[in-house]
C-alpha cells in the first residue's frame, strides 16, 4: 500500500490544467484572461446532440451495457474499414480508454515509448499504474515524428504510443511514416496505442492507423471535433482478441460511459454540416495565430497540420532573460492578462524553451493576446 502511495506521489501535474486555475483565479479577482492554454472547442454542443439529449430526458436513463449503446458503437465501427461493432466499446472519454489500453496491454514495469514532446498525460498515467514511459525526443528533422531508428534507439519497448495530429505540435504523421514506424513495431512485437482524438481536425485528412496496424489499440473522443469536453465520452478499437478483457475492465472500473452522454454522441454523429463549419473556423484561427505570432517574432514553429494548437520555440524569451517556459507563461498572465501552456508539459528534456498556444477560442481573442505578447516589455 505505501508502494502505491508513493507511486501515486510522483505523478507530475498536468501544467495545461494548473494553467487554467490560475486564470480562471485571476478572471474571478476580476482580471480579464485571453485563454490560449487548453484545447477545449469554444463552440457549444451540436444542435442535434442537444435535440437527441431533450428527447432522452423524457426517458429514464441509467446504466448502459458495459460496452455502450449498441446503435452508437454500430455508428462508430462504420468509421473504419472491416472493423466489426463487437471491437469498438464507448467509454468516458479518452482517459478512461487510455486508462483500459494500458491496463490490458502492459504488466507492471513494462517499458512504453512516449514521443517528447507529447501530451503529459499518458507519461503521467503510465506512472500512475506502475508502467516506465521511455521518451524519445523528435524534432524538426524527423518532422517531429518518430521514426523505426528512434523507436530501436530506445532499447526494449513492449509498447508505443502514437498521437496524430500530436498534442502539442498539431503535426500528422503522414502515411509513409506511419507505415514505417507501425511496421517496426510490428517487426519487434511492440503494442501501439494510438491517439486518434483529432481526426477531423485537420488541413488534409490524416491516415488511419487501422490500415497499417490491424491490431492496433485505437482511441478516440467526441471532446474535441465533436465539441463536447465535458459530456466525457468517447470510443476505443480493440483488438480481437482483447475484446473481453477490456469489457471486464469497463465493467469494474467504469461500469459504463454517461447515458446521457452516449446520447448526445449519437446525435452528434449527424452534425456533420455544423461541426465543418467549426473545422473552417479553426482553419481561419490558425492563420490569425501563425501571423499573429510572426508579427511577434516567434516563427520556430512545429508543422501545424491539425489539431489546435501552435508548438513555438521561444529561445528569444527564455534563454535571454534566464527563465523557463513556466515562469515565462505565468508573467504573461500576471503582466498581460494572456495564458499560455509551458511546454515542460509536453517534453521534460526541452520544453523549458517551449510554449504550446491553443488557436479554439475567438479570432478576435487571439488576434489580442498575439498583440499583447509582441508588445511585452519584460
Amino acid at each position: 500500500m505505501i508502494e502505491a502511495a508513493v507511486q501515486a506521489a510522483a505523478v507530475p501535474p498536468f501544467h495545461a490544467m494548473a494553467m487554467s486555475r490560475y486564470a480562471t483565479e485571476r478572471a474571478q479577482a476580476g482580471h480579464r484572461v485571453l485563454h490560449l492554454e487548453i484545447g477545449q472547442p469554444s463552440t457549444p454542443l451540436p444542435r442535434r446532440a442537444r435535440e437527441a439529449v431533450e428527447d432522452a430526458l423524457e426517458h429514464p436513463l441509467g446504466y448502459t451495457t458495459a460496452p455502450g449503446l449498441r446503435e452508437l458503437r454500430h455508428r462508430l465501427a462504420h468509421r473504419y474499414a472491416d472493423v466489426d461493432p463487437s471491437r469498438v466499446l464507448v467509454v468516458g472519454g479518452a482517459s478512461a480508454g487510455f486508462t483500459l489500453a494500458f491496463l490490458t496491454l502492459f504488466e507492471h514495469g513494462a517499458r512504453v515509448g512516449i514521443v517528447e514532446p507529447g501530451y503529459p498525460c499518458y507519461r503521467n498515467a503510465l506512472i500512475a499504474l506502475g508502467l516506465d514511459p521511455v521518451p524519445i525526443a523528435v524534432g524538426d528533422d524527423t518532422r517531429w515524428a518518430p521514426t523505426p531508428e528512434l523507436v530501436d534507439a530506445a532499447g526494449h519497448l513492449d509498447g508505443l504510443v502514437l498521437a496524430s495530429p500530436s498534442n502539442p505540435t498539431g503535426t500528422v504523421l503522414r502515411t509513409e511514416a506511419l507505415a514505417a514506424v507501425t511496421a517496426h513495431c510490428r517487426a519487434n512485437d511492440i503494442r501501439v496505442v494510438a491517439d486518434e482524438i483529432y481526426h477531423g481536425l485537420v488541413e488534409e485528412p490524416a491516415p488511419q492507423i487501422l490500415d497499417h496496424h490491424p491490431e492496433a489499440f485505437v482511441i478516440n473522443s467526441f471532446s474535441k471535433y465533436f465539441s463536447m469536453t465535458g459530456w466525457r465520452v468517447g470510443w476505443v478499437v480493440v483488438p480481437d482478441s482483447l475484446v473481453g478483457t477490456v469489457e471486464r475492465l469497463q465493467q469494474n472500473l467504469f461500469i459504463c460511459a454517461p447515458h446521457v452522454s452516449q446520447v448526445a454522441a449519437l446525435g452528434a454523429l449527424d452534425a456533420t454540416d455544423e461541426l465543418e463549419g467549426h473545422v473552417e473556423r479553426y482553419r481561419a484561427n490558425r492563420h490569425l495565430m501563425l501571423d499573429g505570432l510572426a508579427a511577434a517574432n516567434i516563427d520556430e514553429i512545429a508543422p501545424a497540420d491539425g489539431a489546435f494548437y501552435v508548438y513555438a520555440h521561444l529561445p528569444q524569451f527564455t534563454t535571454e532573460l534566464g527563465i523557463d517556459s513556466l515562469e515565462l507563461c505565468l508573467r504573461w498572465l500576471d503582466e498581460i492578462g494572456v495564458c499560455a501552456t509551458p511546454g515542460i508539459d509536453f517534453d521534460l528534456a526541452r520544453g523549458h524553451e517551449y510554449v504550446r498556444f491553443s488557436y479554439a477560442g475567438s479570432g478576435e481573442h487571439l488576434t489580442e493576446a498575439c498583440e499583447l505578447i509582441a508588445e511585452w516589455n519584460p
